[in-house]
């Protein structure tokens, strides 16, 4: 009988720990922070946007991993980044031109991986 009801117990921690890791593998936990609400400025260009890039990044998760990519793409001097969670990129605005090479270095020291750019 002690077994059953060992073996109950580790079946419902198991349900708990496999609910849980769906919920972050579909960006809807707070699997890097806290459940707080995340607060993200728009970054104002102060000259005319001359291009957008579209950014392909995976390693995403949740809000804090937006925040993080947008953060490191706006440090990028003239430009300004819009995330999507759920379709995995960043539109990147820029009002001088911006290098691949520049917005890719900045999203993968922010620890993400960038599968393409596009524009």
């Amino acid at each position: 009988m002690a077994n059953v009801i060992v073996v109950a117990v580790v079946i419902v921690l198991l349900g708990f720990a496999l609910k849980g890791t769906l919920k972050h593998l579909k960006g809807e936990s707070p699997c890097c922070g806290g459940g707080d609400t995340i607060i993200i400025e728009d970054k104002k260009l102060d000259g005319p946007v001359i291009g957008k890039k579209t950014v392909k990044i995976s390693g995403m998760h949740c809000d804090h991993c937006v925040r993080a990519v947008t953060e490191a793409i706006n440090k990028i001097d003239g430009a300004s980044a819009k995330v999507n969670l759920k379709k995995k990129e960043a539109v990147v605005s820029y009002e001088k031109v911006v290098e691949d090479a520049a917005i890719r270095e900045a999203v993968e020291k922010a620890g993400y991986t960038v599968q393409s750019i596009q524009g």
